[in-house]
């Protein structure tokens, strides 16, 4: 949904059904993704490979790419013919950020990754198109005022009811 979901299902759920896809604030939000089948393979490799007795504790990312949000809306655009609307953010959080993770260890270990651009995002938008007909309309757009500022102009919020305050 516009509120809670990840910016990537929400993103392909706008485009399946012809809704602008919605980036809140500059889209500057730098996001860590990561395909199921990836994620359960790290738990193997990790599984696999575990550290010797006495070993220092090591970080393993669990990520395969990162983008920014605007550009992700930017790729699911050119995917779909959707069109990008930049909306306030509701949101307290930096407008932009620059999330640096790298996930060396897994490649190391034999993870070879599965990415948006090489043919996962078609996989999915299909899916998307697939399913587009479950799609409850109402629940796609943030109708939530997550900020003072912002609550003056939501109707409702995910749950249908008048919101009574904002923090």
């Amino acid at each position: 949904d516009g509120d809670y979901g990840t910016v990537l299902n929400r993103f392909l759920i706008q485009a399946a059904i012809g809704y602008p896809l919605t980036v809140h604030g500059t889209g500057g939000q730098t996001r860590a993704f990561i395909h199921i089948r990836d994620s359960v393979r790290c738990i193997e490799l990790a599984l696999n490979s575990p550290p010797a007795k006495g070993d220092r504790v090591e970080i393993f990312n669990q990520m395969t790419e990162t983008h920014r949000v605007r550009d992700l809306a930017e790729m699911v655009a050119g995917l779909t013919d959707a069109k990008v609307a930049y909306l306030p953010n509701p949101r307290k959080e930096a407008p932009e950020n620059d999330l640096i993770v790298e996930n060396a260890k897994f490649l190391a270990l034999g993870l070879e990754p599965t990415t948006l651009q090489a043919g996962l995002l078609d996989e999915v938008v299909e899916i998307a198109r697939k399913y587009k007909h479950r799609i409850d309309r109402s629940r796609v757009p943030a109708v939530s005022g997550w900020t003072r500022e912002l609550s003056a102009s939501v109707e409702r919020d995910p749950e249908g009811k008048r919101l009574k305050s904002v923090s």
